[in-house]
């Protein structure tokens, strides 16, 4: 059993809040970080030490946007083998979207999940709702959330918003953050129909193509202006999206990327068939630099993983009817911390993605830095050595990964979440469980 009494991790690498590397002793109480220090004194009895020399310690990851699948499809994914991913990827915090069996676009809903992640997930958990045609009365009462979800394109049902009239009315009323998959549903149904007689998951990236993302981030953008309203974009692929923000950008309006729209192009089709169908789609290499570019110079703000887990057996399906996603938890840090390495970006510039940023950007307070008084969500990584991505090694009920070779560094050695232990060189500890979210948004 995990006990709270609190943690000292020695002499661990710390990434302090101005960006830098010390050679510190950090020490938790509660859920808290309480102190850190050159080297601090021994410990009462029941405080338990990790020693943590030769590794770097960093801000738990706040992974933005994930579909966990429950309720309704946990052949999937559930939110117990979820949180396990999470833990061993050094995910703490995680904020899932409403496309579930029953949708969540309602309190009830919303209540039910939050019920099943406090029996279930060992990290900390937020659940957005979901907008359609019939719910907008109840879309700025529902929480706590960290914002409203609009699926635009690449969805069927009650969650398409695809009609200007109910688009407007989301943007029109109330003040919380609308979170936006942003791709032209009618452009979708356009090119799917000029390339009716292709049946190759390459296809994917040309019926939605960069036309359907501009042409719906353009349009949601000039919401925002009208109503002058918070928005975030969702898993930004393109070029030509990241062009248009470079010109047009207000201080309300933040947009993530995705580690696979960062390191995949449509290349990975030929190796990885439909492992690699994702919406947004995979974009050409162009894209990734571009996309890279906009990330470096703060025009994208955070990374998020899309994390949406399908069986092998769905994914073996012939194109169209292979679903569309990949997971993404437990590799998220891992390849990003490899990019630093290998001279890409910072180690800092990482943990501000991955971390900071996300929690500014959602108003959730007291994580996203190592220092006293924020939660003690860390993760000590092993910046040392190299291991491949196995799919034999994942804890996602999937159990595969669009990177499995990949030889990343960067691994997850212990994971806190809230002060207790979740995953421990290779061991996650079931009794772990995280706390809800809370909600601070800014105007």
């Amino acid at each position: 059993m995990n006990s709270n009494a609190g943690l000292v991790i020695r002499q661990a690498q710390v990434l302090t809040p101005e960006g830098e590397l010390q050679r510190l002793d950090v020490q938790t109480e509660g859920h808290r970080i309480l102190r850190l220090a050159d080297h601090l004194p021994a410990v009462l009895p029941g405080v338990r030490e990790i020693p943590a020399q030769g590794l770097t310690l960093l801000p738990g990851v706040i992974d933005p946007q994930v579909h966990f699948r429950e309720p309704g499809l946990e052949h999937k994914e559930d939110l117990f083998t979820a949180s396990c991913a999470c833990a061993r990827g050094g995910v703490t915090s995680f904020l899932e979207m409403p496309n579930t069996r029953p949708l969540t676009t309602d309190q009830a809903a919303l209540e039910d999940k939050l019920a099943r992640a406090a029996a279930k997930s060992l990290v900390n958990y937020g659940f957005f709702i979901g907008a359609t045609a019939d719910n907008l009365a109840v879309l700025n009462s529902c929480g706590p959330t960290p914002g409203i979800k609009i699926f635009m394109g690449s969805m069927h049902g009650p969650l398409l918003v695809d009609q200007d009239q109910t688009l407007e009315g989301v943007f029109a009323q109330g003040r919380r953050l609308i979170a936006v998959h942003a791709e032209d549903q009618a452009r979708i149904a356009q090119r799917r129909q000029a390339l009716a007689d292709v049946y190759h998951p390459e296809l994917h990236s040309l019926i939605q193509d960069n036309e359907a993302a501009l042409l719906a981030t353009k349009k949601v953008l000039a919401l925002s202006h009208r109503y002058q309203r918070r928005l975030h974009i969702l898993h930004l692929s393109t070029a030509d999206e990241a062009e248009l923000l470079y010109q047009d950008k207000p201080a309300w309006v933040t947009a993530e990327v995705t580690p696979q729209h960062l390191l995949l192009d449509t290349t990975a089709y030929n190796y990885l068939g439909s492992l690699a169908q994702m919406n947004p789609p995979l974009r050409r290499p162009r894209d990734r630099a571009v996309l890279w570019q906009a990330l470096l110079e703060g025009i994208i703000d955070f990374i998020a993983t899309d994390h949406a887990p399908h069986t092998l057996e769905e994914k073996a399906l012939p194109y169209p009817q292979s679903p569309s996603g990949m997971p993404g938890v437990e590799t998220s840090l891992p390849l990003m911390l490899t990019q630093a390495v290998q001279g890409h970006c910072r180690l800092s510039q990482v943990a501000h993605w991955m971390s900071r940023a996300p929690a500014l950007a959602y108003g959730i307070p007291n994580k996203g830095l190592v220092t006293p008084g924020y939660d003690a969500d860390l993760v000590l990584v092993d910046l040392e050595h190299y291991y491949p991505v196995r799919p034999q090694d994942l804890q996602t009920k999937c159990g595969w990964s669009p990177f499995t070779g990949w030889n990343l560094t960067g691994w997850p050695v212990v994971t806190v979440v809230g002060g207790q232990v979740a995953w421990d060189q290779g061991r996650v500890d079931p009794t772990v469980r995280g706390r809800p979210l809370s909600f601070n948004p800014r105007e």
